[in-house]
């Protein structure tokens, strides 16, 4: 009974803990993404893309290092969407 009882408040810590560390994990991630995402396409990207991209990359890193997590998630989530969303239109998909 009190295995389960301290495994319990160890997972329940862990759960409570994890989004302060997502956070900066996603921000990350999403940035790592953007880089990514520029080299590899750079040649196929249209000019306002790339420089679309490069902006949010640029804004998102910015926001990062002023601390501000949710704002780098959410202009790099958005970009990266952007990016897909393009990217589905040019692999055969009808265009908007």
């Amino acid at each position: 009974m009190k295995r389960t009882a301290l495994t319990g408040l160890f997972l329940t810590a862990a759960l409570l803990g994890s989004p302060v560390f997502a956070a900066d994990d996603l921000c990350g991630a999403n940035l790592q993404t953007l880089k990514d995402a520029q080299k590899s396409s750079s040649s196929n990207l249209g000019a306002d893309t790339k420089d679309e991209s490069e902006s949010a990359y640029d804004k998102g890193l910015a926001q990062q290092k002023a601390g501000d997590d949710k704002a780098c998630i959410e202009t790099t989530t958005k970009a990266i969407a952007e990016l897909k969303r393009l990217g589905s239109g040019s692999e055969g998909g009808a265009a908007k």
